[in-house]
């Protein structure tokens, strides 16, 4: 079977290059064409469970819903987790072989390849179509050397590249031009056309800087995307700070601390949808509002994020919420800080040590050097109701619950979580507790919301990417863009 590949670079981090590839893909199952997508390495806090029990970055998954298939190791060999300013866990085909610092992980890049290759590799012997993300910018002169995320990538396997750059940032034609004057002489041809994203306005007046760019360049406008208001599409590490709109005055009010190492926040995606919750994230030094739901989120560092916690006044801010009659959640590191104390021993996460932990759970931990990776389902049990829950763990963290008290979930393998005897507080392992439409009600309604309604968040989720892909289709050059692929007529047929 012939396979063709087609990467996708940006300017910049968050130009659209996920989203793009989403779309493309769900475009291309539209007209049956057997598509996979593809990310060498990705650096990211967001990540997913796949079958097979292995971890791989969220846009992967995304990506793999819009073509219609199961999340696999082989969409991302390499995943980077951050977990200080200078180094990061490296994951190799979905599971964690050390943390290294930047200039070690640099010389380790020649094994990274290895599985960046095994992994191509298998994909284009079973589609026709692979899709890749690239990462970042690859006008990153320091990174240039042994590069196997953009254009290091491309020129190994011989493969065409859009780039698509965000003007609603400001500056569009500057990072086009200056990317690919950045770029060496095979790699600027290797550059097929460009893709601008994120346009408001009258096209009319963009025109005049298209043709330049053209004129400039030798190379094509593909086509400009619009802003597409309200699209929901699960992030790869940015968090959309902007405030909820069009919630009724009587909305739940949902507050999220930006924890400086904050991981798997898309948990909170599905909130954001919902048309009775208010929520907000709150960062470094932004004013706390009241709510009605306080919760923790996971955390690539939990210590060093308690500590931040207690740092920004948190921990009296949480006394006071619980004191008014406010309910507070925790999910992974956030359930582990609700306990009486994070130890790790290992230097798994920061330097040895423990730290004394909110102590609003009977539960203490100690980090591990085996990490938990499943996939899980079973019952939620809060609000004196038992409803479905599914969901995946990520964490090295083994948590031990003091006896006689009541778990948060019950899953096919044991129980999970912990519930306070006043039944304010609450916490578990789970992440993706908000994905399920009735454990979802049941936990709104325990916050406190009145007639708590249920939502589909994968129905949701489909018809975004769905209308992604009608954007796709009806402001880009398919017909360039497929011949880049080589698929003779996909552009004319019917979706």
């Amino acid at each position: 079977m012939r396979t063709d590949t087609l990467m996708v670079q940006g300017t910049t981090s968050d130009a659209g290059k996920s989203t793009l590839v989403a779309g493309l893909c769900r475009v291309l199952k539209r007209r049956g064409i057997s598509v996979v997508p593809f990310k060498p390495q990705n650096m990211a806090l967001n990540s997913a469970v796949t079958a097979e029990g292995g971890e791989i970055g969220r846009a992967q998954a995304v990506q793999a819903q819009a073509c219609g298939l199961a999340p696999h190791i082989d969409m991302n060999p390499v995943l980077l987790k951050p977990c200080s300013d200078t180094g990061a866990q490296v994951i190799i085909h979905g599971k964690a072989v050390d943390n290294m610092e930047a200039g070690r992980y640099h010389d380790y890049k020649a094994v990274a390849w290895q599985a960046v290759a095994e992994s191509h590799g298998r994909l284009t012997q079973q589609y026709r179509s692979v899709l890749v993300e690239g990462a970042g910018s690859p006008a990153e002169i320091n990174l240039r050397d042994r590069d196997i995320a953009n254009m290091g990538f491309a020129e190994r396997v011989d493969c065409p590249v859009v780039l698509i750059a965000d003007i609603d940032k400001g500056g569009v034609f500057a990072h086009l031009v200056g990317t690919l004057e950045l770029l060496s002489p095979t790699e600027q041809a290797r550059i097929k056309g460009f893709v601008i994203n994120r346009f408001r306005g009258d096209i009319a007046l963009l025109q005049p800087g298209l043709d330049w760019l053209e004129q400039r360049t030798g190379k094509p406008v593909l086509g400009v995307l619009p802003y597409l208001h309200g699209l929901h599409i699960e992030a790869e590490d940015a968090i959309s700070r902007e405030p909820d709109a069009d919630k009724a005055g009587d909305a739940l009010n949902v507050v999220v601390p930006v924890l400086p190492h904050i991981s798997n926040h898309t948990d909170f995606d599905p909130l954001r949808q919902h048309p009775q919750v208010r929520l907000t994230f709150v960062g470094t030094d932004d004013e706390k509002p009241a709510a009605d739901l306080l919760i923790l989120p996971g955390s690539k560092a939990v210590r060093t994020d308690l500590e931040w916690l207690r740092a920004q006044g948190w921990d009296r801010y949480i006394q006071r919420h619980l004191r008014y009659g406010g309910k507070a959640l925790g999910i992974c590191g956030g359930y582990q800080m609700l306990g009486r104390e994070v130890a790790d021993p290992l230097g798994m996460e920061s330097d040895p040590g423990s730290s004394a932990g909110l102590n609003l759970l009977p539960l203490t931990t100690e980090l591990a050097q085996q990490k938990a990776l499943r996939n899980c389902s079973g019952q939620l049990n809060i609000n004196g109701q038992a409803v479905p829950v599914h969901g995946y763990e990520i964490h090295c963290g083994v948590s031990r619950v003091d006896a006689g008290f009541e778990s948060l979930v019950t899953l096919d393998y044991g129980v999970d979580g912990a519930v306070s005897e006043d039944h304010q507080v609450a916490g578990c392992y789970l992440h993706g507790l908000f994905e399920s439409a009735e454990a979802t009600r049941e936990l709104l309604s325990w916050a406190g919301l009145e007639r708590a309604e249920s939502i589909d968040y994968y129905a949701l989720h489909e018809a975004a990417i769905d209308r992604l892909a009608d954007s796709v289709e009806e402001n880009l050059d398919l017909e360039r863009l497929f011949a880049l692929l080589d698929l003779e007529g996909a552009a004319e047929e019917a979706s």
